[in-house]
């Protein structure tokens, strides 16, 4: 049995990664989550009164109530999902993301540091810390080549620069001060439990409401789509196999245009709703300002060093994820509050 402190926990990914270590390990696990917006408990169903979980509601941004997480709970594994993720929101509003995702990254490494040196022997050389980022830190690809552990950085959104800025600051603790860190790259991330802003959340959400279905611009942006129990899976291994030092791709290899993602949802839903037409819903909108062409990822390098790959397909994934909607509209009204209620965002016009 190891302490697993995860950060932003009842968010997206970390719930997915929550879920599977209570399911499927003897990790205990400590959550570490401000409770935004877009982190709610409802995505720990399971976890509450769980002799292995603990919830602390606390910022990464506050030292003093970090410092007090790693000297309550002495973590062997520090997975640093917390950060907030919305390109969108970035562009109408970059100053939490540089609060939450550069500053926020600098205590919670500054802490780890502290904690890891005070460490002896076995536990010291055992602890890990493991820093999730995105593929956008790398910027846009043309029609041909993925992205490596290698290539170089050119982030173009608010959101992917504070990224990029936080994978710089933990590649930095590590050569500098020795701490034993990963950092890993994922593609676009789908699956249950997705705050209804991302693409397929939302397209789900107005083709069930007889809403336009918005794609930007002429819907030609290509992402890899990576169902998150595989994204979850994927972590878990970094976090007990990987190397200090390290950096990991983490992608589906399911390439799709945000147009065919859309036009996929729809055609499961009308299979699902005989006799409803949802595609004829599909509307483009204004595109999104700088909005990278496409993202694709080499994984291969976890895929030799860790033996994972993923197991779900696009289709086998995302038929999973409208299905789990299907059945589970009340998790969406609950985590929907007045902040956010499907609107357009994204087109600069805030800040």
């Amino acid at each position: 049995m190891a302490t697993w402190l995860i950060t932003g926990g009842a968010g997206f990914i970390g719930s997915a990664l929550i879920r599977m270590l209570l399911a499927d390990s003897d990790h205990r696990v400590v959550n570490v989550d401000k409770l935004t917006y877009a982190g709610n408990l409802e995505s720990l169903p399971d976890a509450e009164g769980h002799p292995r979980y603990v919830f602390e509601r606390a910022d990464i941004c506050d030292a003093p109530r970090v410092r007090a997480c790693f000297e309550r709970h002495r973590p062997d594994v520090v997975i640093h999902l917390a950060a907030e993720s919305h390109v969108d929101r970035s562009i109408d509003g970059p100053a939490p993301f540089v609060q939450t995702n550069v500053h926020g990254t600098f205590v919670l490494l500054e802490e780890s540091l502290r904690y890891w040196r005070s460490l002896e022997n076995s536990n010291l050389r055992r602890f890990r810390f493991v820093h999730v980022s995105t593929d956008e830190v790398f910027g846009s690809l043309g029609t041909e080549g993925r992205f490596t552990e290698s290539t170089p950085y050119a982030p173009n959104s608010p959101y992917s620069a504070s990224k990029a800025a936080s994978d710089h600051l933990v590649r930095a603790w590590g050569h500098t001060y020795g701490l034993p860190a990963i950092i890993t790259n994922c593609s676009n991330n789908y699956g249950p439990y997705q705050f209804p802003e991302k693409l397929i959340p939302l397209a789900i959400q107005h083709a069930l409401a007889g809403r336009p279905i918005p794609v930007y611009g002429r819907g030609e942006n290509v992402r890899d789509w990576l169902y998150v129990d595989d994204h979850a899976r994927a972590l878990r291994l970094v976090a007990e196999r990987g190397a200090p030092g390290t950096r990991y791709n983490i992608g589906g290899d399911s390439e799709r245009r945000n147009l065919d993602v859309v036009r996929s949802l729809c055609a499961l839903l009308e299979a699902m709703h005989p006799g409803r037409r949802f595609a004829t819903l599909i509307t483009h909108v204004p595109d999104r300002p700088g909005h990278d062409l496409r993202y694709a990822m080499d994984a291969s390098t976890i895929e030799h060093d860790l033996g994972w790959s993923p197991r779900e397909s696009f289709d086998s994934g995302l038929e999973k994820t409208v299905r789990w909607y299907l059945e589970n509209q009340h998790w969406v009204e609950r985590v929907q509050t007045g902040a956010y209620r499907g609107e357009r965002l994204g087109l600069g016009v805030v800040a």
